[in-house]
Order: structure tokens, then sequence, then C-alpha cells
């Protein structure tokens, strides 16, 4: 080799070299980047995806359904592109093709697994619910109380000031309610009960003493940095144009961006982290550019995997080595293994009497939540861990359907009085983590740019069912002690990931013989790689938790650059 293709290829390595590398630009990649960057880190953001860009790319935010080229509806065309997601609920025009296409990156069902992905900038921070609860010691607890996997490396002492800290940034509208399995956070003012919910709420404290509070949601009810408070248009998943709720593109990214040292890259499918063996770190990442098929290597100090629960694991088993033939990471055995998510489609609904005369202001996007009182305190089961419930009591809206009249102006008149107050709810569960849920790469069958795909292979057991028969009993138990009327309940079954809540495949432990990461979510067989999304979840708990993720994230950033200035990775 010449000097000068010498010094042409060290410049080039020079331009790709950064002090961190961000796989991934949702809740805990935006949040990563965020947080490295204000240290002063000069940091690669990678997203797999197109660009998304905040209010430009909000297409349907501005305009009502009847203004959609197909008035709410998906085509045909669409349906074809997203089989997974015509599975499921979020067949919905405006959003439909935020979703991932399911033909151009398939994976294999070996059980029925419903995976919703969003591959583009900011990910599913988009579309999330925005549901945001701490965890309590109760949940870090749960696995050494029950003899259950492994024992969590931290407790709720570890997370509590990073909580604090996300809290306070992405803006949590909440009650404080002094529940010892929900801690309280910094909320900014809470949302109110509907008349319904608030006395639904009265009487299921004096007939079963649970509580039922407002929903914790990620929607500020203050102005925070450059974004506007709630406008109660309850259109989150479309894209909010006035960054009243929490996602990358309006809250971490514009403040990573701010720093001046971050460099966000899309179109950047991350086929392996690149692993030196006589250092045992990472070096960086190899990326496939997803429009033109060219591949590039990027350096780092640090690289934060942050891809989504099962691709970060992806990430992980297609970096296998030599020295490590089974994935980077994998020499606990646990690498792709301890799957969960949070299971529903169970619960109730019915009609509430007596409150014609009430209404409420606007559309909230949020709902009630009751806390989890199944196996704690003085209840106990037949099944280890409990569930919660989110749900609402409402009045039905001009879109409903009357049967006695079908034309004529009077069906208009009764369309400009609202209907009668509705009131329902849906249970989440918590799945164990069984070591025999698991993922791999199927090596037979390949995506649209010829990387294998991932086979998954997990499914609800005998607590979860267990679980999901007290769901549906105590939903209508609570529901006739609140004078519901015409009850209906049910249970539709639940195929892991339609929770959207996917977790574990690189459990953090205390011993590397068992877990993949340590108490610091860093990889025990790498320690300058760290995974801070839901892979890294040792148990499920049952409330929504990407708080959590983003907490754990803050945490981790802070350790990795401590442990950057100290010389140690």
């Amino acid at each position: 080799m010449s000097g000068d293709t010498l010094n042409i290829n060290n410049k080039a390595q020079q331009q790709n070299t950064f002090d961190a590398i961000v796989i991934g630009s949702g809740i805990s990649g935006g949040w990563a980047a965020k947080e490295l960057t204000e240290k002063g880190l000069k940091v690669l953001m990678l997203e797999r995806g197109r660009n998304f860009e905040h209010i430009k790319d909000y297409k349907s935010a501005p305009l009502d359904i009847w203004e959609l080229p197909h008035h709410g509806k998906v085509t045909q065309e669409q349906l074809k592109r997203h089989p997974i997601i015509a599975r499921t609920w979020g067949t919905s025009e405006p959003i439909i093709d935020y979703w991932a296409n399911d033909v151009e990156a398939p994976y294999v069902e070996t059980k029925p697994f419903k995976w919703w992905r969003a591959y583009q900038f900011g990910g599913r921070s988009i579309l999330w619910g925005r549901q945001s609860y701490r965890w309590s010691d109760f949940d870090f607890n749960a696995n050494a109380k029950d003899g259950w996997a492994i024992d969590w490396p931290i407790r709720y002492k570890d997370v509590e000031a990073w909580y604090d800290h996300v809290e306070d940034f992405i803006g949590v509208s909440g009650s404080t309610d002094g529940l010892p399995q929900l801690p309280d956070g910094h909320f900014t003012p809470a949302m109110d009960l509907t008349c319904v919910e608030a006395d639904v709420a009265k009487r299921i404290k004096e007939k079963f003493n649970r509580s039922m509070i407002i929903g914790r949601s990620a929607n500020t009810t203050v102005p925070k940095q450059a974004r506007t408070n709630c406008q109660f248009r309850n259109r989150c998943w479309e894209g909010c144009p006035f960054g009243a709720y929490f996602s990358t593109q309006s809250s971490t990214f514009p403040a990573a961006m701010i720093t001046g040292n971050l460099t966000m890259r899309p179109w950047s499918i991350v086929t392996k982290i690149l692993y030196d063996k006589d250092t045992k770190k990472a070096t960086g990442v190899e990326v496939l550019d997803a429009e033109n098929n060219q591949t590039y290597q990027y350096h780092s100090k640090i690289v934060f995997v942050n891809a989504s629960a099962l691709n970060s694991a992806w990430v992980l088993l297609n970096s296998a080595t030599d020295v490590w033939p089974d994935g980077l990471g994998s020499s606990s055995g646990e690498l792709g293994h301890n799957i969960m998510d949070h299971h529903y489609n169970v619960g109730a609904s019915g009609d509430i009497d007596g409150y014609e005369d009430k209404y409420y202001y606007g559309r909230r996007p949020n709902g009630f939540y009751i806390v989890r009182f199944a196996n704690l305190f003085n209840d106990k089961r037949d099944f280890l861990r409990g569930f919660g419930y989110q749900g609402a009591g409402s009045r039905e809206s001009w879109s409903r359907s009357v049967a006695e009249l079908s034309i004529g102006g009077t069906y208009k008149d009764a369309l400009t009085e609202p209907g009668g107050w509705r009131f329902g709810m849906t249970g989440f569960g918590e799945l164990l983590p069984y070591h025999e849920n698991k993922i791999s790469l199927d090596k037979n069958k390949k995506d649209k740019w010829g990387l294998p795909v991932l086979a998954m292979d997990a499914e609800l057991k005998d607590n979860e069912l267990k679980m999901r028969k007290a769901m549906k009993e105590e939903a209508v138990a609570m529901m006739e002690a609140s004078s519901v009327k015409n009850i209906s309940s049910w249970d539709t079954g639940h195929e892991i990931g339609d929770g959207i809540h996917e977790m574990g495949s690189a459990r953090m432990g205390n011993d590397p013989k068992t877990s993949v990461l340590n108490k610091w979510n860093q990889v025990w067989d790498a320690q300058n790689i760290f995974v801070t999304d839901g892979a890294c979840m040792v148990s499920s708990a049952c409330q929504n938790p990407s708080l959590t993720y983003m907490a754990l994230t803050a945490r981790a950033t802070n350790h990795a650059v401590e442990e950057l200035k100290k010389g140690n990775i």
C-alpha cells in the first residue's frame, strides 16, 4: 500500500470516527444521544429507516378525517405491505405507513407473534401510548422473592434519581397518590378524571380498597422547552405539531442538536458491531446503507445499542465472531432468551346511567389506570405477579350508529347530542421471563437486503392463562359494584408482541454466567457496549416500561462518560 493510499484511508477513518455511536433513534436511543452529546461527546446516531421530521412529516395531523384520500381507511396495497399490522388494530390511514414494511423486513413465526415495528427516525416514539409509570421494589424484588429466573442487579433507589431526571425533561402529567407499588414522580398538573370515572373510582375504593387514578402520561400540561402544552386533540400517534407529548423529534433530538455534537444518519442498517478480541472491546459498527446497498464502517470508543429489544438482540446475534460464535454477548447462553411482553386483549365494558347532564372538556389523550392489587399486601392468588387496567368512562360521540334512525333531519338532530355514557377497561398483565421463550437468527430466510431474519418462539404459559381468568373476572366484579349495566367481557387471546412492550433477550444481572449485561447495562463480554432498551429487562412488571428504559439509559450514559474519563473503557 502506498503512502498516499494510507493517508487517504486514515483520513477516511478519522471522518468516520466518533466518541460514541448510538444504534437506534427511538425512545431510548434519543435519550442516549441527548445525554452523551450534552456531556460533550461527539455522537453518531444511526437509524435503519427513513428520516422523519418534526411537524413537516406529520402529514395528516392538521387534517380532518374526511380530508384524507381514503377517509381514514387503508388500501389493499397498504395491507399487502403490512400483513402483521393487518392482524392488529393499527390499520388506520394516517399512520399505516408509519409501521415497518413487513414484506421487506419479514420474520419467522415459530409460534404466533405480532411484532409492531416503526423503521423511521424517532422509531415508535411517535406512536407510543405515552403511559409513564415508575417501577417499585415490588417489581425489582419480584424475581428474588419468587425464586424465578435471576435477581435484578439494581433496586428502586438505584434508578429513583434518574426517574426524576427523565420526568423533569419529558413532562409527565399525573397525580401524586402515595401508593407504595406505584411511586409518585415529578409531574406536571394531572388531567381530570371524567365525572363517571371519579364516581367509579370512589366505589372501587370503598368496595375493594383499590386505587383508580388518572393515567400518568407523557403529555405535558405545561409548556416544556420549545414545546406547547397538550391541546387535547387526542391525535398523538399522527405526530403532534405542538410537541406536547414526548418523542425523539420534539424533545431529545432538538436538545442533542443544540450541542453541535450530534450527527444523525438515516437509512443505516447496523449489520454488526466490530469487535477487537485482543482488547475485548468494540471498535465501532458496520452499516449497510438501505438505499444504495453500500457497506460502511464507523468507529467509536463506546456503542449504545437501542434498536428496540428484539432488534438489539439481532445486532448482537449477528455480530458473531470466532470468539463468540453464537453472537457478541452470548457467553452466558442467555442472549436471545427470556422474551417478555405485557399480555392484554382481556377486559370488560358496559353502560352507566344518570349522568346525561354531564360532559367534559376536549378529547383527553389519556385514560384512567387501576393500579396493581393482585398478589400484593394481603391479596393471594393461584398465579405469580399481577396486572393493572387502563380504560375510560366517556360519552359516545356523533360517530355512533343509531339503529332506529337512518336518514333525515331527525337522525341528524340526534347526532348533535352526545350519546350515553360508556365505561370500559382492558387489563395489562405481567409475563414471566421463561428461558424457553426465545428468538434466534434464521439464516434460511432473508430480508430485502439479504440479511438473516429473526425467528420468534415464545408463548403465554399456565401462569398467564390463570392470570387472564382473574383479569376478566375482576373487571366484571368492579363494574358490577359500580352500577355499570349491560356488562360484556372478553378474552380474545394474546400473541406475544401484541402488547408492543417486548422485553428481555439481553438481560441484566450480577453474574456473567447467567446474564448478558451488568448492573450498568454493559455487555459483560465487551464493556464499552451498552444496551439500555427493552432488551435489558430482567422481569416485566405490569406497568408500561418506557419510562424505565429512559431512566436506565440516562443512568448508563452517566456511567459510560465517567468510565471514559477514568480510562476504564
